[in-house]
């Protein structure tokens, strides 16, 4: 059985921040990309405490990654703090843009024994 797998790089430092199944493990909706605790690859991720409002998913906070270098890339991802419990799948986790010109999203097919 074919099986849909997603990495996650930081473009410029190729930094790997996540990679997993499509699906739970890494959950797409609404064109971002919704990382759980087990398939994120790095703990540079940092809160910086600027608050948002999603009128329908609730409160957040903005991430920043922090690179090997030194260098930090500022509101990169985002975590819901506050989350609405109907959307089970954004609760905690790291939120990161489909489309973002720092990212290198890469799809995948594994073949697994399941």
């Amino acid at each position: 059985m074919q099986k849909k797998y997603i990495s996650i790089t930081h473009t410029a430092s190729g930094t790997k921040l996540a990679e997993g199944p499509l699906g739970w493990g890494i959950t797409s909706f609404e064109g971002n990309l919704y990382v759980s605790r087990k398939h994120l690859l790095t703990d540079r991720f940092k809160v910086n405490f600027i608050p948002g409002l999603c009128v329908y998913k609730f409160l957040y906070v903005w991430l920043d990654l922090l690179l090997p270098d030194g260098k930090k890339i500022k509101n990169l991802g985002w975590m819901y703090w506050l989350p609405n419990p109907l959307l089970p799948f954004i609760w905690f986790r790291v939120g990161l843009p489909r489309v973002h010109p720092a990212l290198e999203i890469v799809e995948f097919q594994s073949t697994t024994s399941e």
